[in-house]
């Protein structure tokens, strides 16, 4: 079980993310508090995507990659990333954090933490699928924090 905790004072889990971090609004990220990071951690990674998101044909919405996260790093500012932090390439083809922006209905989005046993030597435009592929077998534990966002 997570011992890792990923909060928000913006939104509580699974409660509403206000509008302005919407992509058609401010797009700028939620303001997030990281406790209990494990001893071994040498890095953090968050991912935050939309699995409600079907077009096209079933994809996963990414909206934001951040990887080698200083382990001590105990809080994300609204709309800022921690110094020294790396963004990947999110769906709508960008680097950095790409708010919520359905479609159709209200939609939930995971914001997933992972603490890992050493940092990704990955390039700035690496995407989701990459950035779990070289987790795969580093992972020392993972949190969850989930918002909903309607059109």
């Amino acid at each position: 079980m997570s011992k890792m905790n990923l909060s928000s004072p913006a939104f509580s889990d699974g409660e509403k993310i206000p509008r302005k971090y919407g992509y058609t609004e401010k797009n700028m990220s939620p303001p997030l508090e990281i406790n209990d990071v494990p001893d071994e951690a040498k890095s953090l990674v968050l991912i935050m995507d939309d699995p409600d998101a079907v077009e096209p044909a079933g994809k996963v919405w990414d909206h934001w990659i951040l990887f080698n996260i200083e382990p001590n790093t105990r809080e994300l500012p609204e709309g800022e990333n921690p110094p020294g932090s790396v963004e990947g390439k999110n769906s709508y083809g960008e680097r950095g954090y790409g708010g919520p922006n359905p479609p159709d209905k209200e939609h939930t989005y995971k914001f997933k933490l992972y603490a890992l046993d050493k940092t990704l030597k990955l390039p700035p435009v690496s995407t989701k699928k990459e950035v779990e592929n070289a987790m795969k077998g580093h992972v020392v534990d993972k949190t969850l924090l989930e918002g909903t966002y309607a059109p």
